[in-house]
């Protein structure tokens, strides 16, 4: 055996061992219980950092666990390879992104196998191919078929200077991220795929979920947003329109005194009196340029325009001013709001702000609201006034008795809303799936034809990042004949939203490389739903919600038979890092603040609290540094034992100081043995001393702490805590040489258990231990439950609630026997002196307690 412990020679050979022999290459196996165990796929941006190996290492850690203990595990890796990341590097570096996208795939696949992650890689895929993107398309056709997918006008970010669209995250303070031009809302006609279809189910499944973080949950049932109301139309002064509204709060239909609509209400224009024009035209241009979300914030300046027009409260007749309003968005309800500003705070707000009337319609119990001297809404509940019949009642009651009487007058009618709206996925961009859609001017749009799928992106393409997408001004792309008439038509130059990819990629995992359609059936009934997928919680409400729609939608197109995709949720914290900053230079990277001063103007560095990682902030780790100075092993053990999974990981360098030093000490233990054990027999428990059969509980209890704490806890800190109790047990054993059955039998557990979390180490020293097979082969360790008896148990005594002594007692000794040893030790005796006990509680196993006065 090597006197050294070398990383980079063991880990570079047990590599390539594996690869070699397939050992992580997985078939359906009927007599075996499958686990599915998947990490969310990485987006190829280059090379991985840390919060990719903390991930992937806690992945791998279940997936050998489960492996060890008999199961069939698939799990698999691929790329999530469109998106805009890969346009931007084509326009800094004048490359395609294609060849990026490629290279940077090969780069983090072999930094994955470094660090000895047990992919089955005969199943990788990349999204950006063909061979997986032609059923997508064939997805979105069976879509088409069945009216979830359709195409209407949206608002989009664009930006006039480029001429292009932008994505929310290429907006950047309301201006371009390229040129710093103001980017403006413009309507373009966009594909939708109808989630909200499935919003009811959606939401019911979520009870259905146990193993997913509540957290997470409960952000999903949030943005669905189920709420029971009410629809009513207000009837448009003078005109034939109405305006359609959905509330929550029928009960204060009285109270409502003016009308708000979204700027990009479709009705505004025809709303907007000749008189009205210029100045709601240009509060239309100015809004366009502010940002959706922070429009709706609470600390927003509520701003409106009143169109010139008026609508008809349906019940009581009054005529309620029309006004434009910055805070209402057309994507949330209706787009229109009925303004009730005596019970709701924006309402007040904009009310105040343009002198528009107040009425107070609910009163709350022991006051009496009088408009003229309210400082803001009252919001909660109440008893109904100035609300004709209603009059008295309580508001609750008021909201149904109001909303039956509106559907009597035809005027309204009880509904259900949802705040969730269907998944926009038109993207006017290059990298990506285009979406197979051929228009004719004589048959207007038509599906390409399935025989003529994949419809492929062409790479023959000049890509500036101005224009729009180089695919509309691409003759050989655009150009096509009509598949009906054969006449001269078009292509479809929009792509999917990269969010279509990663909504499906765990089925095609299941059968990567059949091609009769997106999905071998029996493939996904043995392999699915996912047993546990691990991932980031920032995909709460986007990817996680999408990947739960997109196999519904199959289960009913008759490709898959789940409801849902997976069955267990770990979402992982974050790795954090101090940050440090010069005044003149801004972030610096560790070697530019050595000393605590600036490299470059000798000025006070200041410390930042832990944060996320991020090149930006230059407090990034190269996994690939971390690798060759200390080895994988150490990378994955300090990312498990730094901390729960779920929490973030602040990074330390001593800590991985000390995950190195461990490993070095493992492999010193066995070393200094190694002769020992290896020509050592079979435990035989009958034979062992007291000093064998502490040794040997301490060995099995660590076996059941290590099980249970890696089974569906995923408290690997704690697990390797165990291991590390275990290591310093033996070293500290003194009758090691005298016992070496026992000694093997606990060296080859520290072996054993270390296995998933170290896979290079362990699997090299159960060869060292003389086993010519791998550590798969032996299975996990089992708990033997007879060693763990002691024939002696420790006993706390208490005198008067106080710790006054211990006692050591037979382990089957009755409580006759506990209570006399106990009274009978001196140190107890001492503190009895002068004392009548009146009580001896026995706490078998563990206390005693006596009451002396």
């Amino acid at each position: 055996m090597q006197e050294r412990y070398n990383p980079a020679e063991i880990e570079s050979r047990w590599q390539e061992q594996w690869e070699k022999d397939k050992v992580f290459r997985v078939v359906e196996d009927a007599e075996k219980p499958k686990y599915y165990l998947l990490e969310m796929f990485p987006y190829p941006s280059g090379r991985i950092h840390m919060g990719h190996v903390r991930n992937y290492s806690i992945g791998d850690v279940v997936a050998r666990f489960k492996r060890l203990q008999g199961y069939n595990v698939l799990h698999p890796m691929g790329w999530d390879a469109f998106g805009m990341p890969a346009e931007n590097a084509a326009i800094q570096h004048g490359t395609h992104p294609a060849a990026w996208t490629i290279e940077n795939i090969a780069n983090m696949r072999v930094q994955l196998k470094k660090m000895g992650l047990s992919y089955d890689w005969d199943r990788e895929l990349a999204t950006c191919t063909p061979d997986y993107y032609r059923w997508e398309q064939l997805i979105f056709l069976r879509m088409l078929e069945k009216g979830l997918a359709y195409k209407k006008s949206a608002a989009v970010n664009w930006c006039p200077s480029c001429e292009t669209v932008l994505a929310n995250e290429q907006v950047e303070d309301n201006c371009c991220w390229r040129c710093d031009s103001t980017v403006i809302q413009k309507e373009l006609d966009q594909w939708f795929f109808r989630i909200t279809a499935y919003a009811e189910e959606l939401l019911a499944f979520t009870e259905r979920l146990p193993g997913w973080p509540e957290s997470v949950l409960t952000m999903q049932r949030n943005w669905i947003g189920r709420s029971q109301g009410c629809e009513i139309e207000f009837a448009v002064a003078d005109q034939e329109q109405k305006i359609r509204v959905f509330t929550t709060r029928p009960d204060t239909l009285f109270g409502a005194t003016f009308m708000s609509l979204a700027p990009e209400h479709p009705l505004a224009a025809a709303l907007t009196t000749p008189e009205r024009r210029g100045e709601v035209e240009a509060f239309i241009r100015r809004i366009q340029a502010v940002d959706r979300l922070q429009r709706t914030s609470d600390d927003f300046e509520k701003e409106g325009v009143f169109t010139g027009s008026c609508c008809i409260n349906p019940v009581t007749g009054r005529q309620m001013p029309v006004y434009l309003a910055n805070f209402v968005l057309m994507e949330y309800g209706t787009g229109a709001v009925m303004a009730v500003p005596t019970h709701d705070q924006r309402d007040f707000e904009f009310a105040r702000k343009y002198a528009l009337p107040l009425q107070v319609v609910i009163q709350p119990e022991g006051e009496t609201l009088e408009p003229a001297t309210m400082t803001g809404a009252w919001e909660g509940p109440g008893i109904m006034v100035n609300s004709g019949v209603f009059d008295g009642l309580d508001n609750e009651t008021g909201k149904a008795r109001i909303a039956e009487h509106l559907e009597q007058l035809g005027r309204g009618r009880r509904t259900v809303n949802f705040r969730l709206r269907d998944w926009l996925v038109s993207r006017q961009r290059y990298w990506g799936t285009p979406i197979p859609i051929i228009y004719c001017d004589a048959c207007g749009a038509l599906p390409v034809p399935e025989e003529q799928l994949p419809v492929v992106l062409p790479t023959d393409v000049s890509f500036t990042g101005e224009g729009g997408s180089p695919l509309a001004r691409l003759e050989s792309f655009v150009k096509t004949a009509c598949p009906r008439c054969g006449g001269p038509a078009r292509r479809e130059t929009d792509t999917f939203d990269t969010f279509v990819e990663s909504s499906w990629y765990f089925l095609r995992y299941a059968c990567p490389d059949y091609g009769h359609g997106p999905v071998e059936r029996a493939a996904v009934d043995y392999w699915m739903p996912v047993d546990q997928y691990i991932g980031g919680v920032e995909h709460a409400v986007m990817h996680l919600l999408y990947a739960r729609f997109w196999p519904k939608v199959m289960r009913d197109l008759g490709m898959v038979g789940i409801d849902e995709p997976f069955t267990n949720l770990l979402t992982q914290g974050m790795v954090c890092m101090e940050t440090r900053s010069c005044p003149e230079h801004g972030w610096l990277y560790p070697e530019e603040a050595a000393g605590e001063r600036c490299s470059r103007c000798d000025a006070p560095v200041v410390v930042g609290r832990n944060e996320k990682m991020s090149k930006s902030k230059k407090n990034v780790i190269d996994p690939d540094g971390l690798i060759a100075r200390y080895g994988a092993d150490t990378a994955r053990l300090f990312t498990l034992f730094a901390a729960p999974p779920e929490k973030g990981l602040e990074w330390n360098d001593q800590g991985v100081e000390g995950s190195s030093r461990f490993l070095h000490r493992v492999w010193r233990l066995v070393g200094e043995h190694f002769e020992v054990v290896c020509s050592a027999g079979a435990v035989d428990p009958a034979v062992l001393d007291e000093s064998a059969r502490n040794m040997r509980r301490q060995i099995h209890r660590t076996i059941r702490k290590v099980t249970d704490d890696i089974d569906g806890r995923f408290q690997f800190n704690t697990a390797i805590a165990a291991i590390m109790e275990l290591v310093n047990g033996i070293s500290g054993w003194p009758d090691k040489n005298r016992h070496p059955a026992v000694l093997r039998e606990a060296l080859e557990t520290v072996v054993r258990l270390l296995g998933p979390f170290v896979p290079h180490i362990a699997e090299e020293l159960w060869r060292e231990l003389g086993h010519g097979d791998g550590l798969e082969a032996h299975g996990w360790p089992a708990c033997d439950e007879a060693a763990l008896a002691a024939s002696s148990v420790l006993i706390v005594v208490q005198v008067n609630g106080k710790v006054r002594g211990k006692v050591t007692v037979p382990a089957d000794a009755d409580d006759q026997a506990v209570r006399e040893t106990a009274l009978a030790d001196a140190n107890v005796a001492r503190f009895l002196e002068g004392l009548t006990v009146r009580k001896v509680v026995v706490v078998p196993g563990r206390l005693v307690s006596v009451v002396a006065e």
